[in-house]
């Protein structure tokens, strides 16, 4: 009796473990899925992979308390008489590639009056006066073809607007800046890198990705800027490419013959080898898609390591370091102005 009594008391007691045990172990569990869900839930983007598809982590907090951006880039300086200074800010006479020189008095069409203060082109004025979203001198004006005074008070979102001096600035971007006017969550912007560059308002021709470098154009010239970016026009781009390994002949040559991609066809206009383990090389391109580099050897299957923008609608990066910028001069601003659409057939972009 007693040796069973004491087995019984045992036994007992290992079931009361036992269930305690699974008890722990079922909170644990619960708690881990708890866990897990909450790291679902606060997930955030990463970038993307080596097949140029966006890649998620766990959400890091973030102190809300926003701290000072430091400038670590300056503009290019010129060395005077012993002494350094900024490049200044340079004036445009480009009444040579105007038909006429306007005066106060002269009329102007409404939607280049509006595409002159940098807000957008004139197409996009075009849309923003059929809308009746603008008003000349307290009077809405839904008429296309409208024609104003510089002296007329012209008003959008109930602002007035008004013709700047136009502004062309060529920055050589470093990496981990984003091309955006602004960022909500506060990350590095190329407009850190032009702030305080002149008195106007600055917008970004295009873009390039975080870590792409290169050639950016700014302006406060909204016909040239949308120019820029048509794909009508053809603005020839070239850019370095280093890949995580050596390119193979037959993708060189498959890449040249065109690349169909999840949005279409896109031609290349060039492609060199440039270093002796074919991992570095020169391409020429015109389109004008989303990471198109990017994704055009990732369907190869190789990864763009780096990527810099060296040429862009025929400028280049001569002079510029990295995070600095120069203003255009007046040929290369009439240049670009003079820039007409592309004669070729039609093609893929």
């Amino acid at each position: 009796m007693k040796k069973f009594d004491k087995k019984d008391g045992d036994f007992s007691r290992k079931s009361s473990r036992t269930s305690t045990g699974s008890k722990d172990r079922f909170s644990k569990d619960k708690s881990k899925a708890g866990e897990k869900s909450t790291q679902v839930e606060k997930s955030e983007y990463k970038g993307r992979g080596k097949n140029e598809k966006p890649t998620y982590g766990s959400f890091q907090e973030r102190d809300n308390k926003k701290k000072p951006f430091k400038k670590p880039f300056s503009p290019i300086t010129k060395a005077r008489k012993g002494k350094s200074k900024s490049e200044t800010q340079p004036e445009y006479d480009l009444t040579s590639i105007q038909k006429q020189a306007h005066k106060d008095a002269d009329e102007i069409r409404l939607n280049k009056f509006i595409a002159n203060s940098g807000i957008c082109s004139r197409r996009e004025a075009d849309k923003l006066i059929e809308k009746g979203e603008i008003a000349v001198n307290g009077k809405i004006v839904t008429e296309l073809g409208y024609k104003v005074i510089r002296k007329d008070r012209v008003m959008y979102k109930g602002k007035a607007i008004r013709p700047e001096k136009p502004v062309y600035l060529l920055l050589n971007k470093p990496k981990d800046f984003i091309t955006t006017t602004d960022d909500p969550l506060e990350r590095k912007t190329v407009m850190h890198l032009v702030d305080g560059a002149c008195e106007e308002r600055l917008f970004p021709v295009g873009r390039l990705d975080r870590n792409t470098t290169g050639l950016l154009l700014f302006t406060n010239d909204g016909e040239l800027s949308a120019k820029l970016t048509h794909p009508s026009y053809e603005v020839k781009k070239i850019y370095q490419v280093t890949l995580d390994k050596p390119l193979a002949k037959n993708d060189l040559e498959a890449i040249l013959e065109g690349v169909t991609l999840e949005d279409g066809l896109t031609m290349v206009d060039d492609l060199q080898v440039l270093s002796l383990d074919k991992t570095i090389l020169g391409l020429e391109i015109h389109s004008g898609k989303n990471r198109i580099v990017r994704r055009i050897f990732a369907h190869f299957g190789y990864e763009v390591t780096a990527l810099d923008r060296v040429m862009f609608a025929g400028l280049s990066k001569k002079d510029i370091a990295r995070g600095k910028y120069r203003f255009l001069n007046e040929k290369e601003v009439i240049n670009l102005k003079f820039m007409n659409k592309s004669k070729n057939k039609k093609r893929p972009k």
